[in-house]
């Protein structure tokens, strides 16, 4: 008999959790505004919200950062955390930050101005704000697949090319600072892209006189599907597959609270010695020096670490085998999810689950807020809320899907809790009809609305 999968790593400590009552939990929505990103954590008890900056760290990297150069210039971990990316991506220069947002304003204010356009493949909502921030536009050019959730495209965050040539077309080039891949598209369901559309897109990309960038947040877990989904990459390893990645583009940022493995961190790296100059202005202005940019030096040599761990098929076989089984188990119970099933994340397609709900009342968002009632179960909504105001008109913009988004932290929680959030999500599913009203704003900000927005029952 064959012996059954059992995870690479052993649990050396925990954590306690509250259960709490559904009496406590509509108490706690209400006085939150219907918004869970205002829940305390104290009052959640599967927390699905990201999985940016909640995975639990491994022993090698507790004990890197006792070794932690805190020196403001030239620190010895900043070298170790430079030579590592380098190894892992190629590229030569490197500016530490914060976190990914940090190193998408630092870059994109080198690159991006008023009037710009920026093509790529559902850009994130960080993402889009910084360009909509500077009065550019985001232009998605995701394969059509990626808006079918029963569509088993093994990478539906692909970038369609004829999308892409006629926005290189219909554009001057001096307002196309360059394309934008996310790996994974988060977007789109947590859907890799293939080497062959990369190489494609850097192709098409160069004819054009155009940069390619890649947004990295999880490059490894898109290594990974390479190594399973695309032919002629099955023997290959998964840092050699990040290094070919990385070679179809002009530079990266990176969230590394994805798969750095770290609960707090970033980076810019390039190829480029005049990006890198002018970039590192903007660096010492709003993040530090350009050897720590907003790190302390035990982050950045925990990050050196975690960047190698998070490289290496065994981790990343048990982290997306995690996430599978519970998209399975959803599948199972008949819950309309994006198929396949993305790599950090399980979306469920709210307006197949809640067909009574309009889109004026956020589908999407009140599907959460059952989740938590049901069971404690803090996620995240993926779709009109998020999907912001048009900057121009001040309309909503409705998405092609509108998702809910579990999203698992890394080395964090058992298949006994993705058990529970299955029958929890089933529960829900199961008197569906019941739900018929959603909600409606009551206040919002100018831009990125869903952190901060106040909602009340329609």
């Amino acid at each position: 008999m064959n012996l059954p999968y059992a995870e690479p790593f052993r649990i050396k400590m925990v954590e306690e959790i509250y259960q709490s009552t559904r009496a406590e939990r509509e108490q706690w929505l209400k006085e939150a505004n219907y918004n869970l990103f205002n829940l305390k954590s104290s009052h959640v008890y599967i927390d699905l919200l990201t999985d940016s900056g909640t995975g639990a760290m491994s022993d090698r990297q507790w004990a890197a950062l006792m070794t932690g150069d805190e020196s403001y210039a030239g620190s010895r971990s900043f070298e170790q955390l430079q030579n590592t990316v380098e190894r892992i991506t190629g590229f030569k220069y490197l500016l530490p930050t914060h976190q990914g947002r940090a190193a998408e304003n630092v870059l994109f204010s080198v690159l991006v101005k008023e009037g710009d356009v920026v093509p790529g493949n559902s850009h994130f909502d960080t993402t889009k704000g910084h360009i909509e921030f500077r009065k550019a536009h985001a232009i998605d050019c995701t394969i059509d697949e990626a808006f079918d959730i029963n569509d088993l495209h093994p990478f539906k965050g692909n970038i369609n090319l004829e999308k892409l040539e006629a926005v290189y077309k219909n554009h001057p080039k001096e307002s196309i600072p360059f394309c934008l891949i996310t790996i994974t598209c988060n977007s789109s369901g947590g859907q890799p892209v293939s080497l062959e559309n990369m190489k494609a897109v850097k192709a098409l990309s160069d004819q054009y006189g155009i940069p390619v960038f890649f947004d990295s947040a999880r490059f490894a877990e898109n290594a990974y599907f390479i190594k399973k989904r695309e032919q002629g990459q099955e023997n290959r390893s998964i840092k050699e597959i990040c290094k070919e990645i990385f070679s179809y583009g002009d530079g990266m940022t990176m969230s590394s609270k994805k798969d750095g493995l770290v609960n707090i961190g970033g980076f810019i790296a390039l190829n480029s010695e005049e990006i890198f100059r002018k970039a590192s202005n903007f660096t010492i202005i709003y993040e530090g020096f350009i050897t720590y940019g907003g790190m302390a030096g035990r982050d950045m040599a925990a990050l050196a670490v975690g960047l190698d761990e998070a490289t290496e098929f065994a981790y990343l076989e048990s982290r997306i085998s995690q996430v599978e089984y519970l998209g399975n188990k959803l599948i199972e119970y008949g819950i309309p999810v994006q198929k396949p099933i993305g790599g950090h994340a399980v979306f469920i397609d709210s307006l197949n689950f809640l067909p009574n709900v309009s889109r004026e009342e956020y589908p999407a968002q009140t599907l959460g807020l059952e989740i938590y009632k049901e069971a404690g179960i803090r996620t995240v909504e993926i779709g009109t809320l998020l999907a912001d105001r048009d900057p121009e008109t001040r309309q909503n913009r409705y998405p092609k899907l509108e998702l809910v988004r579990l999203a698992i932290p890394r080395r964090t929680y058992t298949n006994n809790h993705m058990d529970y959030i299955a029958t929890a999500i089933k529960n829900v599913y199961e008197r569906r009809e019941e739900i018929a009203k959603g909600y409606k704003i009551t206040w919002e900000p100018e831009i990125l609305r869903h952190f901060t927005v106040q909602l009340e029952k329609a």
